[in-house]
């Protein structure tokens, strides 16, 4: 992998090793022209996250409306002493979906002599820079990046210092169904092996009103990061569409205990993207992405399906977020 002109050099220089399966550019073509021509339409929500997705979610973090980031950066604060103790010494943390960086910092300051830091992210660009700016201000940390979509499986090598502890902020699990879910964290314990651990973050069931405003704020970040999806058409698929023919909508749905995220057709149209046609109905969607909620004693036994024994679990003051420390259940392995 060459260096993004982004990077700087000594950015570039901090990260000892970099292992790119950097999902192709057919792969993104291949996931619209399938989720385009099932009945409902949908896109993975994995594809968010180019340069542009990943700094628009960046200012969704940190919006009045979108408690999740700043709840699980103060929690993780608190519980600190606890996690390191929990962890022990000198673990590598492989992080899926370097996300905000405030997160894996506050991890790293809680362990003792962490000795490697493995990166994963899908978006190469925001990898490089996060990864970068870990490793020059952790200089005495093994810092890797792994470019990967870490939802389909993922191979990381066999020799790792010390005991692994598997990071999985940002309630990123909620947008797995259940069944994904389990299968994803099966895999995770398989990757750690019988020592290691997880520490993950999951966003709890609450007031309705209160979810729905954090994924519809004010200032509309969270509409332009869903219709980033369809600028990523545009640009890098050749899409023939009109932006301002969609919307983003995004509601709670009870029953199934998730938020969902849709892009609306405000008219009767047609995207037109490698050859292909797709019609569109006034009021028809294409479903961009779920986020399941959780409460603490669901998600206990979900983890526990999926060969992790639950250690400990903290949530703030006001029950809006969760982050639990997952040990590998002896025997268990994925």
């Amino acid at each position: 992998m060459s260096p993004d002109a982004a990077q700087s050099d000594s950015e570039m220089k901090a990260i000892k090793r970099i292992l790119d399966f950097e999902p192709k550019a057919e792969d993104f073509a291949g996931a619209v022209i399938a989720g385009l021509s099932s009945d409902p339409k949908s896109i993975p929500p994995k594809f968010f996250y180019d340069q542009r997705g990943s700094d628009i979610f960046n200012r969704i973090c940190e919006t009045e409306e979108y408690y999740v980031t700043r709840t699980e950066v103060a929690l993780l604060a608190e519980i600190g002493p606890e996690v390191g103790q929990l962890a022990g010494a000198g673990v590598s943390v492989i992080e899926y979906g370097c996300g905000s960086s405030d997160k894996i910092r506050a991890l790293l300051d809680a362990l003792s002599s962490p000795a490697e830091y493995w990166a994963i992210d899908i978006s190469r660009a925001h990898l490089l820079q996060s990864a970068g700016e870990i490793g020059l201000d952790y200089p005495d940390l093994s810092v890797n990046a792994v470019c990967a979509d870490f939802t389909g499986g993922l191979e990381l090598p066999e020799e790792m210092a010390g005991r692994r502890l598997a990071f999985f902020p940002g309630s990123t699990i909620g947008n797995q169904t259940p069944g994904e879910a389990e299968a994803f964290l099966t895999g995770v314990r398989g990757m750690v092996g019988d020592a290691g651990a997880l520490l993950i973050g999951v966003d709890l069931i609450k007031d309705t009103d209160r979810l729905n405003r954090a994924y519809n704020d004010a200032a509309g970040h969270t509409a332009d990061f869903n219709i980033n999806l369809l600028c990523r058409m545009q640009v890098e698929l050749g899409a023939e569409l009109d932006l301002d023919g969609f919307r983003h909508r995004a509601f709670f749905n009870a029953e199934k205990s998730r938020i969902e995220m849709h892009l609306l057709s405000s008219r009767a149209q047609t995207i037109r993207v490698a050859g292909r046609e797709f019609k569109f109905a006034e009021g028809e969607t294409i479903h961009t992405e779920n986020s399941y909620k959780y409460d603490i004693p669901g998600f206990a036994g979900l983890a526990g399906r999926a060969g992790f024994d639950v250690t400990k679990s903290w949530t703030d003051a006001e029950q809006l977020f969760a982050i639990h420390f997952l040990d590998a259940a002896p025997g268990a392995g994925g």
